[in-house]
């Protein structure tokens, strides 16, 4: 059996013109005026807005916080690639100062 997308259905408009449509032609038929018809419409109409935006909104962060996760672990993977293949890295002097007593110590230290 085939499982039932309430969510494309909840944010379907097609859905919602139809459950209009609906109550519309039911309001009609047992005996209620053109006027109220029109208000029980404009008051689906207005809650389905709100719950298609809620949703959509939801389903958007949903995403956004998948792929920030997905973002931080390969961030996290590399780290740790880094951490385990044993390379050093070497840093450079902040000054010149620094360049020329390095310099002047390993002169020295080759002459002895």
């Amino acid at each position: 059996m085939k499982k039932f997308d309430w969510k494309s259905k909840l944010t379907s408009r097609k859905f919602w013109a139809a459950v209009v449509s609906f109550v519309t032609m039911l309001v009609v038929a047992l005996g209620g005026s053109d006027a109220l018809a029109a208000q029980i419409t404009g008051l689906i109409m207005a809650g389905a807005s709100a719950m298609a935006y809620i949703i959509g909104e939801g389903l958007a962060d949903a995403a956004n916080a998948k792929k920030a996760d997905t973002a931080d672990s390969a961030t996290e993977s590399n780290a740790e690639q880094k951490e385990g293949d044993g390379k050093t890295t070497e840093t450079t002097p902040d000054t010149p100062s620094e360049t020329a007593a390095d310099n002047a110590d390993e002169t020295k230290q080759n002459s002895d």
